[in-house]
C-alpha cells in the first residue's frame, strides 16, 4: 500500500549507504514544519530488513533515501529497534514532495 499527502508517506523506498547495493525498504514518515528553523523536519521508520540493519548496527549513519519518482535527499539513521526497523530522519523538503502519486 502506497499513501502520500502533505504531511505523510507510507510505501516503499530505496536506501543507498555508503557504497553498497541499494536497499529496497517499506517507509512510514511524517514531517512537520519548524516555524522558528524556517524549515520542515521529517522523520520515521523503515521494516525490518537484515541487511540494512547490519550495516547501522556496524556503524552506519547516514546515506540517501529514494521514493518511486523522486530524487534522492540525505538521511540520518538510527538505531534498529527490536522489530528490526530503522529510524530514519531529515531535514529540509521531505522526499515526497513532488512524488507523482
Amino acid at each position: 500500500m502506497r499513501s502520500i499527502d502533505d504531511d505523510e508517506y507510507r510505501g516503499p523506498a530505496t536506501l543507498h549507504v555508503d557504497d553498497g547495493p541499494p536497499i529496497n525498504v517499506d517507509v512510514r514518515m511524517s514531517a512537520r514544519f519548524e516555524p522558528v528553523e524556517g524549515r520542515f523536519r521529517w522523520a520515521g521508520r523503515t521494516g525490518p530488513h537484515a541487511a540494512l540493519r547490519e550495516q547501522v548496527s556496524a556503524g552506519a549513519s547516514s546515506g540517501r533515501i529514494v521514493l518511486p519518482g523522486g530524487t534522492p535527499i540525505a538521511v540520518r539513521l538510527g538505531e534498529p529497534d527490536p522489530w528490526g526497523g530503522i529510524r530514519i530522519s531529515g531535514a529540509g523538503v521531505p522526499p515526497w514532495s513532488g512524488v507523482a502519486s
